[in-house]
């Protein structure tokens, strides 16, 4: 039995996770025919069920930083997890990116020091499923652009990023780094929430952007 998730609905082999509750609860309603709760254990809501074209998809909640979401993403695992797609929000770096745009991450700097426990040395680089990032690039069209991530164990906001990176966030590295470990193939996408000087986006145009990233990974997932 996993440690920290306790599925009390099956779980699927291909899942989208998102460190929200409420975008896991949001995307559920969006994505799945009459979904079902498969975790609530430790507020880490999780839903299963089948897309509209009939495909096995559980949506997972991971919680909040790098440690949680691998954690988690090793529980998924046991549960026979075997493709997952990170559907999660960012803070651009110096202006790089407009609020509300879809990033596919094309790779991730593991920028603090937790990633370390993975075997990513702090500066390290480390890279998403290539097959699945470019279904994932094909399935956003227009609607994205690729791009560098660092994931930091702080808020990405108050940090100071590598060269050559677009945004921040505190999980891509993490993840990208257990998944390899655990075999599974993964890929991430995620909404730029804040600029450089701290503008945020408003509520309604993240729940469209979910919306999109959600539907979105969707497709790449059928593939």
């Amino acid at each position: 039995m996993p440690a920290r998730l306790r599925p009390t609905a099956p779980i699927a082999s291909d899942a989208v996770l998102v460190g929200d509750p409420g975008r896991a609860l949001l995307l559920a309603q969006e994505l799945l025919r009459e979904p079902k709760m498969s975790n609530h254990a430790r507020g880490l809501w999780g839903y299963s069920g089948e897309t509209a074209a009939g495909k096995r998809l559980t949506i997972q909640a991971t919680g909040m930083g790098g440690p949680s979401a691998a954690l988690v993403l090793g529980d998924l695992a046991k549960l026979g997890v075997r493709r997952a797609l990170r559907v999660g929000t960012c803070v651009a770096v110096e202006g790089s990116c407009r609020l509300g745009e879809l990033l596919l991450v094309t790779e991730a700097v593991a920028a603090g020091g937790s990633a370390t426990s993975l075997g990513v040395a702090a500066g390290k680089t480390v890279r998403p499923s290539t097959a699945l990032t470019e279904r994932l690039r094909a399935a956003l069209g227009e609607d994205g652009r690729g791009g560098a991530v660092a994931s930091f164990d702080a808020h990405p906001a108050e940090q100071s990023s590598p060269d050559g990176i677009v945004a921040a966030d505190m999980q891509t590295a993490m993840l990208l780094a257990r998944a390899g470990s655990l075999e599974i193939e993964i890929a991430a996408l995620l909404i730029v929430t804040e600029s450089a000087d701290g503008e945020r986006l408003d509520k309604d145009r993240l729940e469209r952007a979910e919306k999109l990233a959600g539907r979105a990974a969707v497709a790449a997932l059928s593939g």
